[in-house]
């Protein structure tokens, strides 16, 4: 039995490390309780992984939802079981394609002519490490979705928050910003060979950047701007890369619901 002492008590000692490892990647769960009756809430890209997941919570407490995604009817079908799950009929869907600025701006004015306040702006669609595709204005996929295409969403909805103030604007970035580098004189990576990764670290690096002028823009008025890392989960955002096929990214992060193979970083 001692021969298989050494070896059981490695294989203990890994699945440990390997349990709390996950539950570290994964995060804290929110304490709060709190409701949000009266509150409109648009969430960017909610028809799966975690701007469902936000869009689902944030309806169970009693917040008008609008779910804004390139996609109608992935975007109908994902409102429709939101509504189902919390009996919350105020959950609307809306195409918003992040790629497209005349979508953006579609969207924007049908939000201000449509909706008397907006007081929660999560900015959480994103694309990761894809081919070096570009968007209908010709930027840089990445940096055009993850940052511009927010960007313009955000100033066009600002007088509607101030208007509703205590609002506040949530972007969702990623730990990857401190490995961003923002190469201004080729944003679009024209001149350079194309890295997937530079690229997707330099697209959320220029959204924390853009969240730390525009909170400073806006101190005074009650909108608050906030960035944050969401930690690790299984989302489609990992379509692009090998993690949704790494058997170490399934035993850390678990099975996860069908609608949200691969994990997001």
């Amino acid at each position: 039995m001692s021969r298989y002492l050494v070896p059981l008590s490695a294989l203990g000692s890994a699945l440990g490390a390997a349990v709390l490892l996950k539950d570290h990647v994964a995060g804290g769960r929110c304490p709060s309780k709190a409701t949000i009756p009266g509150k409109t809430v648009i969430v960017t890209g909610a028809n799966t992984g975690i701007g469902k997941q936000t869009a689902l919570e944030l309806a169970r407490r009693g917040a008008t939802v609008i779910l804004a995604c390139r996609d109608l009817d992935k975007c109908e079908e994902a409102a429709r079981f939101i509504r189902g799950e919390t009996l919350n009929t105020r959950v609307r869907a809306r195409r918003l394609d992040l790629a497209s600025l005349r979508s953006v701006r579609e969207f924007a004015a049908g939000v201000i002519a449509e909706e008397q306040q907006v007081h929660v702006l999560v900015n959480n669609a994103a694309v990761m490490r894809c081919p070096h595709w570009t968007t209908e204005d010709g930027f840089e996929m990445q940096l055009g979705v993850n940052h511009l295409g927010h960007f313009l969403l955000t100033n066009l909805l600002l007088d509607k928050l101030k208007a509703s103030a205590p609002a506040r604007v949530i972007n969702l970035s990623s730990l990857a910003h401190v490995a961003g580098h923002m190469d201004f004189q080729d944003l679009n990576w024209e001149k350079r060979d194309y890295d997937t990764k530079a690229a997707y670290c330099q697209s959320k690096l220029a959204l924390v950047l853009f969240t730390r002028e525009l909170a400073r823009r806006l101190q005074g008025t009650g909108v608050t701007v906030n960035a944050l890392h969401p930690g690790v989960a299984r989302t489609e955002l990992g379509r692009h890369t090998g993690m949704h096929s790494s058997a170490f990214s399934s035993f850390t992060l678990g099975a996860g619901p069908a609608d949200v193979p691969p994990p997001r970083i």
